[in-house]
């Protein structure tokens, strides 16, 4: 039985393991939580209980064929992004499973930084502007300097959404002004094809490898929230001016545009959302009284 161990089995990780258990494969998650510990033992999972801040790592379960570390920040957590990007994978690298085959580290388009009206893809300069971007880019050359930088494949994802997860449709409902600018691009990947890329880079032969993961139809800001609003019949969206201290190279000013064509083109696997208004149609259709 195929083994996958899952380092941050959060909002994306648990749907990916979800859909290996679905299939036959034996899961092992990480969690800080005793009580989701408890859940996930209920549904035929093996959790462990760790913190990647804790440099005392555990015990690994032996024939781990994969795993996944897709580690996100905790904004009600004390610790510093770094800590968790860069040294709770340094921590990871001190002991790893015994004969592991791969290590999938999910990392953001953050890296690239903001490089206004440029398209974007594995062989464009990373140049980034806020700390999470410069986390994941520190995290990705530990990786490639590691024990195991022959068999990892980095996955750069763009910004995820899905079901329960729509950044601002509260401000939206309220018609309160948005952040950021409306003509700026929002580079994006539903959840579900985020995992079927996860899923794809599993079974990838060529290691180690690079890819960008987004749906590769990158969307102004403007244009996005007004299709959300016109579906979840809400207020037209409103947007607020850039704070003053606020930098022209941060993410709400950002205009850069990410090409997916190594990803369509390499890995195995087809889109089901290919663009925000299929993803966002889907997502407000289930949730729709009735649907």
């Amino acid at each position: 039985m195929p083994r996958k161990l899952i380092i941050g089995c959060g909002y994306l990780g648990h749907r990916l393991a979800q859909s290996w258990f679905d299939d036959g494969d034996q899961i092992f998650a990480t969690t800080r939580r005793t009580d989701r510990a408890a859940q996930w033992l209920a549904q035929g999972w093996n959790p462990i209980v760790w913190d990647v801040t804790d440099p005392q790592v555990p015990a690994w379960p032996e024939e781990v064929d994969t795993l996944v570390f897709a580690v996100g920040l905790d904004r009600q957590a004390t610790a510093a992004i770094d800590e968790v990007y860069v040294q709770g994978l340094r921590h990871l690298l001190s002991s790893l499973p015994p004969g592991l085959e791969r290590l999938i580290y999910v990392s953001s388009t953050g890296v690239y930084g903001q490089q206004r009206s440029a398209w974007l893809d594995e062989d464009s300069p990373c140049e980034p502007t806020r700390a999470g971007g410069r986390a994941c880019l520190a995290a990705e050359r530990l990786l490639q300097a590691s024990a195991v930088a022959d068999r990892n494949i980095i996955l750069r994802l763009a910004g995820i959404y899905g079901p329960g997860r729509l950044p601002q449709r509260d401000k939206l409902a309220r018609h309160e002004p948005l952040p950021g600018a409306p003509q700026g691009y929002l580079n994006l990947i539903h959840v579900d094809d985020a995992v079927q890329a996860i899923r794809a880079a599993e079974r990838l032969q060529k290691l180690p490898d690079l890819f960008v993961i987004s749906d590769g139809s990158p969307v102004l800001r403007s244009d996005y929230y007004s299709y959300f609003a016109q579906l979840a019949k809400l207020p037209p969206p409103r947007f607020a001016p850039p704070a003053v201290d606020e930098a022209s190279t941060s993410r709400a000013q950002g205009d850069k545009r990410v090409n997916n064509a190594k990803m369509r083109r390499e890995l195995p696997f087809t889109l089901r959302y290919p663009d925000y208004r299929s993803g966002l149609a889907a997502i407000v259709g289930d949730s729709l009284p009735g649907a």
